[in-house]
């Protein structure tokens, strides 16, 4: 932000303008994907599954190969402006492309109109928010102070950090822990709160029959819906029963 003849000017970084044209070819990309594919379930259009040799082709493919395509030639040869905006681009629609199908990477099978589909934009949405968040300039891991002492209290208060963002997701809150590493506030709040009933931690803190288990079920009940599920089926389409 630099004053000039009585008029503020912001000067926006140039990692910023990148990640800009990153984040907007993921939405994109992400949201012509899921038209295209809602298209295919229809029958509709013109667009078919790509099948070679009776292989049926994953998108996710695509979009692997862009983001290594990508990231060769960034880490290769650096290149300026226009050349940064255009892997940018290119890496964003490869990452959509790639989470889109990020239930066949845990499931390892086409699950993409199941329930357990519904984790693919999960990761969309996850990934989505993180990218916002670092054009917004968070960025906890810089450490601006001086001597050794603070050094190691900033580590500490980092690692102690990290934990409580592990424990958040182990709890079940998978977008709470990430947010929770560029959020600082964020991690301990989330932690402090109940476990979800399925989730690795209540297995392990909360016997059957306990108290933290009945008030876990009676805050996340079985078949709860919010209102963001149903703008998850809206954007990816009613999963398949």
């Amino acid at each position: 932000m630099h004053p000039t003849a009585g008029i503020t000017v912001i000067v926006q970084s140039p990692g910023q303008g990148v990640g800009l044209w990153m984040l907007g070819a993921f939405v994109l990309t992400f949201v012509g994907t899921r038209v295209i594919t809602r298209l295919i379930r229809a029958g509709r259009g013109p667009f078919r599954d790509v099948a070679v040799g009776g292989t049926h082709v994953h998108h996710q493919v695509y979009g692997i190969l862009a983001m290594l395509v990508a990231g060769a030639i960034e880490f290769s040869y650096r290149p300026g402006s226009p050349g940064a905006q255009i892997l940018a681009v290119l890496f964003g629609a490869g990452a959509a492309l790639a989470l889109d199908e990020f239930a066949l990477w845990l499931h390892l099978e086409d699950v993409y109109w199941a329930r357990e589909g519904r984790k693919s934009v999960d990761a969309a949405f996850l990934a989505v928010a993180v990218g916002l968040l670092l054009i917004a300039g968070f960025n906890p891991f810089s450490d601006t102070g001086s001597g050794t002492v603070n050094h190691l209290i900033f580590a500490g208060i980092m690692l102690v950090n990290v934990a409580l963002c592990v424990g958040t997701i182990l709890k079940g809150k998978t977008a709470l822990g990430v947010i929770g590493l560029l959020v600082p506030l964020v991690a301990p709040v989330a932690f402090l709160r109940l476990a979800k009933p399925d989730s690795p931690w209540a297995r392990w803190r909360y016997p059957p029959g306990s108290r933290s288990a009945e008030r876990a079920l009676q805050r996340y009940p079985p078949g709860r819906r919010t209102r963001l599920d149903a703008l998850k089926d809206f954007v990816g389409g009613t999963p398949q029963r």
